[in-house]
């Protein structure tokens, strides 16, 4: 009897010792609510889901690209040499020379009217015609002129032929030549022939031209021009002295 007692405290004791062994290997969590811990340990957390955000995107735009990146541009220092600009076209005709601010030509060539006032020992008349000139500029002031006048009046002398005068030559000119007015003076010297014949001396003589003028400038190639002149000669074996005025236009060249 007293050893079927020990039997069964034994397994009584042993029964005890095993639920309390079970009991302590099977630990609670510690944070019950918080079901990460679990969920990252199961093969469910190794599955990869698709970006349907993403994928919705590319649906709302479908032309959308992404946009390029560029790199920033190597700038240097050094600076790049200009190219020389292209020079103007010249503009025709081409003037000849540039005086003060004005551009001007180097010929001239003039067409007046003339009055000549003829006056000698023998006859007086006043005889009208035309005076021409050619002038060729040195530089800006100093040229060189060639003249011609010839002017015919009413008869004179007992023969009543018509009186006539031709004077010609070449000399210097002195221009100061503005925008508008072109004062001058020149020295003309050369020959003279007159008519009609008479008993006293030849047709022929020296001339001597001394006077001046201005010319008034319409547009770069007309002028008018309004002169002034002494006239000398030597015919019937004396001296003369007539005068001359005139006037007309200038075509620059």
């Amino acid at each position: 009897m007293r050893k079927r007692l020990w039997v069964c405290a034994c397994l009584l004791l042993g029964s005890v010792s095993a639920s309390q062994a079970q009991v302590s290997v099977a630990e609670p969590p510690f944070n019950t609510d918080n079901a990460g811990p679990d969920f990252s340990a199961t093969s469910a957390a190794k599955v990869t889901l698709p970006n349907f955000l993403a994928v919705a995107d590319s649906f709302s735009h479908p032309h959308a690209t992404r946009a390029p990146t560029f790199s920033p541009p190597n700038l240097s220092t050094a600076l790049l040499a200009e190219p020389e600009p292209a020079k103007p076209a010249a503009s025709s005709p081409e003037p000849r020379f540039v005086y003060g601010g004005r551009e001007d030509y180097r010929w001239q060539l003039s067409l007046a009217f003339v009055w000549f006032r003829f006056r000698s020992s023998v006859y007086n008349s006043n005889e009208f015609g035309v005076k021409t000139t050619v002038t060729y500029f040195l530089n800006e002031w100093l040229g060189v002129e060639g003249d011609l006048t010839a002017a015919f009046g009413a008869p004179v002398g007992n023969g009543g032929q018509d009186g006539k005068i031709a004077v010609y030559g070449g000399g210097p000119k002195v221009a100061w030549r503005q925008r508008r007015w072109e004062p001058w003076l020149h020295g003309i010297f050369g020959g003279a022939h007159q008519g009609p014949q008479t008993s006293v001396g030849g047709r022929n003589s020296y001339s001597l031209m001394a006077g001046g003028g201005a010319d008034y400038r319409w547009n770069p190639h007309l002028s008018f021009r309004a002169e002034g002149d002494y006239v000398g000669t030597r015919f019937f074996h004396q001296t003369q002295d007539h005068f001359l005025f005139a006037g007309g236009a200038v075509i620059h060249f």
